[in-house]
């Protein structure tokens, strides 16, 4: 006689040794979740690359050390300096390019200065700007045209009670007596020798000449 055997027992064992049955459509993650994560997971990597290979404006702080720089030298069309200089302003600052200023000394025809970190900088910023020529081959030295971009200082020989001619602004041509001198702060007090009443008016201290001193020298 065969023995009985007893599939429900068998089942129930055979449950317990397989271990727990997995419920597939319970533990499966949402997959909506699954691709925003992607997604977002994609995107932090791309704004990372960015941030990592994007070129970025240099800023010196106070009392940090100015990266080292050089000055190149631009080519232009002739009496067209200026607008080669403000198109390579605009071009550096859109391109967040290392470069620290763009000089157009005063009576140079043909030239003009750019300092940036490196000479590729340079040339992104002159690249495709009209009436600009290129870059010279060497780079140039402070001192080789410092002398082009320091103002000479002019030592004014002014003195109280002399007597001046005002040379610019409202009072243009008027003569006036000088009472005051500030040289500190590049100012004078004067009086308008042809007002009835002596009004006492603050003026540059350049936008007047000197005509005659007290002791009658002119």
């Amino acid at each position: 006689e065969e023995p009985i055997i007893n599939t429900d027992n068998k089942l129930e064992e055979a449950k317990t040794d397989a271990g727990p049955i997995l419920n597939s459509a319970a533990t499966k993650p949402d997959a909506g979740e699954s691709v925003l994560e992607e997604f977002q997971k994609k995107a932090s990597e791309a704004e990372e690359k960015e941030e990592v290979e994007a070129p970025k404006k240099v800023v010196v702080a106070d009392g940090e050390k100015k990266p080292e720089t050089k000055i190149y030298t631009i080519r232009t069309t002739a009496n067209r300096e200026d607008q080669v200089l403000e198109f390579v302003y605009s071009n550096a600052a859109r391109k967040k390019l290392p470069v620290f200023s763009v000089i157009s000394p005063h009576g140079m025809r043909g030239y003009i200065f750019i300092e940036a970190t490196d000479r590729i900088s340079a040339e992104q910023a002159a690249y495709g700007v009209p009436y600009a020529k290129g870059l010279l081959p060497k780079a140039v030295e402070y001192k080789e045209i410092e002398h082009m971009l320091e103002q000479v200082k002019r030592d004014i020989n002014i003195q109280k009670n002399d007597i001046a001619e005002i040379i610019s602004g409202a009072f243009k041509r008027d003569k006036a007596k000088i009472t005051r001198v500030d040289k500190v702060k590049g100012e004078v007090v004067v009086e308008l020798l042809e007002s009835p009443v002596p009004i006492p008016i603050t003026l540059p201290i350049d936008s007047v000449k000197v005509i005659r001193r007290e002791d009658g020298k002119e």
